[in-house]
């Protein structure tokens, strides 16, 4: 099936709108983490939210895998890099530079005393904003958070066409094989961080693992590793589809998915005690390509692919917004954050109200900018 058909399969657009309401979600849940021990009840909140929606981006990446592996054949490399990364690019340099201005105006003007753990308006001046204006060639800056997925979609969208030559040629246990190799490598992350424990002393104070150091950041499972395994996996599920029932799909799925979130959010705890603000440590237990977050990401997509639910016109054209609602959606995070800061209001409360808020006008405002050509193709 081509892209557009694929588009319209009901279940695919279902675990579209899921997956980008996921990431909104997460970042609403961000302000609340960020209090750690200042406010424990805070912090709790957010990292037991959070955790539930670390699938988000696991989901976006196996989405790209349903929609466009393989790659037909009436394209060729040239022209397939043109149409999917010509469609990132526009929208990129756009959003980089319009969230950016809109947080500057919103912090200075509007809500300049916001008590948003996660900033300071201090870092919002005239300097600090035209300097980011520019500097998103380089990398995302912190009002463009949610962009690294797209510097990282194009590396996956540079491999697509060269993966999915072999692909077409590779059989069940060939394709099984990579899987089980890029599996291994989800339990790296955990392995690196016991090491120093087992006596690992590292090299010339490079603490990673199996050969990667100062001079070499290509270990032994860096070309099986990260999100091009959800792009096989993906490909796997939708060419040799789980023949369970479903009593066995819930059997397997729900247990899974419990351990996995369990993972997730009590080791989030656990390091933070032992390791109070060390982002390096807090981000292994939360990164996408960790085995934790893939045993509630696996659970996900195989429940939603089962339901084979018939395609809906208002499910679709949600779905079509959500890569608008997902470039978009992060400076509206945190007006939502001093929206609904009233005491009164239990934190998960919060967090709900600013997520559906959130989504919600960012739904409207890729609608309006959807309908007129000329700003489609900033939000499409």
């Amino acid at each position: 099936m081509n892209g557009k058909e694929k588009g319209n399969i009901g279940w695919v657009d279902l675990l579209r709108v899921l997956a980008c309401f996921f990431v909104v979600f997460s970042h609403c849940c961000d302000g609340f983490v960020g209090q750690f021990d200042a406010n424990r009840q805070s912090f709790l909140t957010g990292v037991f939210s959070g955790s539930l929606a670390r699938p988000c981006v696991p989901l976006f990446v196996m989405m790209t895998g349903v929609l466009l592996l393989p790659v037909g054949k009436e394209y060729t490399l040239q022209s397939f890099y043109k149409k999917r990364i010509g469609r990132i690019l526009t929208p990129l340099v756009f959003w980089s530079l319009a969230l950016p201005t809109l947080a500057f105006l919103y912090f200075n003007y509007v809500s300049p005393d916001t008590h948003n753990p996660l900033l300071s308006t201090d870092n919002y001046t005239v300097h600090t904003w035209l300097q980011r204006l520019y500097t998103f060639v380089f990398s995302f800056n912190f009002d463009t958070v949610p962009f690294w997925y797209l510097y990282m979609l194009i590396g996956l969208y540079l491999l697509m066409p060269i993966l999915s030559s072999w692909l077409v040629q590779a059989s069940q246990k060939d394709i099984r094989t990579v899987l089980i190799l890029w599996g291994i490598s989800l339990f790296l992350p955990y392995i690196k961080m016991a090491a120093p424990f087992l006596g690992y002393q590292g090299n010339y104070g490079n603490m990673d693992i199996l050969g990667v150091c100062d001079w070499n950041s290509y270990g032994t499972f860096y070309y099986f590793s990260g999100f091009i395994g959800y792009l096989i996996l993906a490909y796997y599920l939708t060419h040799y589809p789980l023949n369970w029932s479903w009593k066995k799909t819930w059997l397997i799925s729900v247990p899974m998915f419990i351990i996995g979130y369990m993972i997730t959010s009590v080791g989030y705890i656990i390091t933070q005690k032992y390791y109070p603000g060390n982002y390096a440590y807090l981000e292994i237990v939360w990164y996408f390509a960790g085995i934790n977050v893939f045993m509630m990401t696996f659970p996900v997509f195989v429940i939603v692919q089962k339901t084979r639910i018939s395609s809906l016109p208002w499910l679709s054209r949600m779905a079509s917004m959500t890569f608008g609602i997902y470039l978009c959606h992060y400076t509206f995070v945190f007006m939502a954050y001093d929206l609904f800061d009233f005491s009164f209001l239990p934190y998960w409360a919060r967090i709900i109200c600013m997520a559906c808020t959130t989504f919600g006008v960012c739904y409207l405002l890729v609608s309006l900018l959807s309908k007129s050509k000329l700003t489609a193709r900033l939000v499409k």
